[in-house]
Order: structure tokens, then C-alpha cells, then sequence
């Protein structure tokens, strides 16, 4: 039986569409109350809000709304099909998948991999980019999950830790703090340090400083790890990031040593994130319980 009408489809369709009960309706050519009823039945039968509304702002969309759109969308366009006697082709399911770039080249193949032999019916894309501008891709639905750090999200996110994850000192093996197994942020003050341009990144870093009185000096800001990485071995200073490559080797053949940072302030998971603690779609849940199960 169905509880929604293709007409309530409709109606909730053109109130994402166009952001407004008003707009909405002047598009529809049909009375705001008869879109605000539509939308109430609608929402009441899902169990939850696709917009979220606050006093003065226009309608925003829930994660659980874009995504209910989206498929009222491919209905309307297949049920216009039928009654055109069109052949409705058969849809696959989709996953967006980000990731952190320094994460990247760890952990992106290993993440493609399980869901593409696990869920063969699933089409995987993907998008590497720094944790910003996952976050806001992770809110505007541009993602469905994103494997990053859990900086700074707050409790419209919800983060599954995969594991934790400690910082690095990377140097040259004749810098004065290789003698030692490991070193400590304030053993690191006293050095010039070499850090990430990725805004966030290097301002959670700085900021582990300052939690303990401590203002180092920045001889770098560099666009990848492998160039903090070559600065490093050419006595540039200190590299700090939490994503090390097994190597000890930069990439123009400068011997490299690398120390865990000690400080337990400095420890930040690695999270499997998505937008929305409210349900979400079954293929987007089996993607999150088999990335738990095979990066965890």
C-alpha cells in the first residue's frame, strides 16, 4: 500500500526545490496551506523532519530530507515513464565516499576494495580533499561518509572511530632530537617545525602548543606530506603530521628518521563520519558496517 502520493512526492520535491513554502507554491500554482498539509503527512509518516525550520531562516534540508528528495525525484521521473509506456531502466544504488588527503594513500584502497567485492551492486565514487571542505561536502550531501579525523564536528555528525592515531616528528637522522625514541611537544618548541598548508590541520597542531604555554616557530607551511617530508631531510626543520609513510626515505632519496610525539594531548582518532544521527539508507549502512569491519 502507498502512504505517500505521487502528489505529496511532488509537493515536498518543489519545497527543496525551490526553498520556500511560498516559492513553492507560486511554482505549483497551488495554496501554501495545501504544500504545508502535504509536508506535515509526509513527515509524519517517515517518523522525521526533512526540513529543518528556525524563526527568521529559510527552510533548510535535513541530511535524511536531501536524501528523500533525491529519490522522490528519480520516482516522479519514473513514474512520468510509465505513463509515457517507457521502459523504467533499473537504478543502482550509489555511495560518495570521502577522504582526508593525507589519509588518502592509506587508506582509500583498502576502504574501495571490500565494498566493491561486498557489495557488487553498489556504485562507489569518491573525492580526496582536506577536512573542511569534506565537512561542508558532508552537509550539503555532496558525501555520504567521510574516512577523516574527528576534528571539531559537533553533534550533528555522527563518528565511528576506526583507530587512534598519534603524531610524528620527522627529521634528518643527524637532527639533535633523533637520539632520543621519542620526543615531546616541548622538546619540539625549541625547533623550527615544518607543517601542513591544510588550514585546519596545521591550526590543530599549533594548537597542541598553545594548550601547554608554548608558541614554536613555523619555517614551512607545505602542500603535501611528501614535500614536509623532503624539507625534513634537508634540515628545514621538523615535520609534524599524523599520516607517516612506512619509508625512510623522502622522495628525492634523503634519509629520514621519524619519532611518535609522546604527548597524550596530541592523540586524535581516525573516524568513519557522517552527517545526520537520525536512519539513513540500507546500502549506506551496510558501506559503514563493512568499512568498520575492515578498517577498524
Amino acid at each position: 500500500m502507498l502512504y505517500i502520493s505521487l502528489r505529496q512526492y511532488e509537493y515536498v520535491c518543489a519545497i527543496g526545490r525551490f526553498g520556500s513554502l511560498s516559492a513553492a507554491a507560486q511554482q505549483l500554482n497551488v495554496s501554501q496551506p495545501a504544500l504545508s498539509t502535504a509536508l506535515t503527512r509526509v513527515e509524519s509518516h517517515l517518523g522525521h523532519p526533512l526540513f529543518s525550520r528556525k524563526r527568521g531562516a529559510a527552510l533548510a534540508l535535513t541530511p535524511q530530507g536531501r536524501r528523500f528528495i533525491e529519490d522522490a525525484e528519480n520516482l516522479l521521473t519514473n513514474a512520468a515513464r510509465l505513463e509515457k509506456a517507457d521502459q523504467v531502466s533499473a537504478t543502482r544504488a550509489q555511495l560518495r565516499l570521502g577522504c582526508f588527503v593525507d589519509l588518502a594513500p592509506f587508506l582509500l584502497a583498502k576502504a574501495l576494495r571490500p565494498l566493491r567485492v561486498t557489495l557488487p551492486d553498489l556504485t562507489v565514487s569518491y573525492k580526496v580533499d582536506g577536512f573542511e571542505e569534506l565537512i561542508t561536502d558532508l552537509i550539503d550531501g555532496r558525501i555520504d561518509l567521510a574516512l577523516t579525523y574527528g576534528l571539531s564536528m559537533d553533534a550533528e555528525f555522527q563518528q565511528q572511530t576506526l583507530f587512534p592515531s598519534r603524531p610524528n616528528a620527522i627529521m634528518a637522522p643527524d637532527h639533535p632530537l633523533v637520539r632520543a625514541p621519542s620526543v615531546s611537544l616541548s622538546e619540539l618548541a625549541a625547533h623550527p617545525l615544518i607543517l601542513s598548508n591544510e588550514g585546519l590541520s596545521s591550526q590543530h597542531v599549533l594548537g597542541l602548543f598553545r594548550q601547554i604555554g608554548l608558541r614554536p616557530s613555523v619555517a614551512h607551511r607545505a602542500a603535501t606530506l611528501e614535500i614536509q617530508r623532503s624539507l625534513a631531510a634537508h634540515h628545514e626543520g621538523v615535520a609534524i603530521s599524523y599520516a607517516t609513510p612506512p619509508s625512510d626515505v623522502s622522495y628525492d632519496g634523503m634519509p629520514l628518521v621519524s619519532h611518535r610525539i609522546l604527548d597524550d594531548i596530541a592523540a586524535e582518532p581516525v573516524v568513519l563520519a557522517r552527517h545526520g544521527t537520525g536512519p539513513t539508507e540500507p546500502h549506506i549502512a551496510q558501506a559503514e558496517q563493512i568499512l568498520m569491519e575492515f578498517l577498524a
